[in-house]
């Protein structure tokens, strides 16, 4: 999921638009998928209330949830060079996770390289996200 937007205001007992009138309350508008879809009602209630320099609106963001990015090495011996079956009584090795990359990159790279002379070793990244 992504941010989401929302038109927020409504109508201030000053300019500096910290307490909304007594009886009334904040309008929140949306939520908008989107900061377009958002701005186009902020500009829409923004002129239509433009002569009354009490009323106020802006856009605030919901941000999404955060998105993890792990990286993991994961390989081993196969019983041919088509790489899909391990060798019987072997089980996939798996190696991290790793937070970058790069990190994981570099032990693909140690373990493909201490095993440059096996033609049925095989090591990949895989990139795991998670909310």
């Amino acid at each position: 999921m992504t941010s989401r937007y929302w038109v927020v205001g409504g109508e201030y007992t000053d300019t500096h638009f910290s307490r909304v009138v007594d009886g009334t309350t904040e309008e929140h508008l949306g939520p908008f998928d989107n900061y377009k879809a958002a701005r186009q009602t902020w500009a829409a209630r923004a002129w239509a209330t433009v002569d009354n320099a009490h009323r106020r609106y802006r856009i605030v963001e919901e941000p999404g949830p955060v998105v993890r990015q792990r990286f993991w090495v994961l390989g081993g011996d196969y019983t041919d060079t088509g790489f899909r079956d391990l060798v019987p009584g072997t089980g996939e090795e798996r190696v991290g996770p790793f937070d970058s990359y790069k990190t994981a990159h570099d032990a693909w790279q140690a373990r493909a390289w201490a095993t440059v002379d096996s033609a049925t070793k095989r090591y990949r990244i895989v990139e795991e996200t998670t909310v």
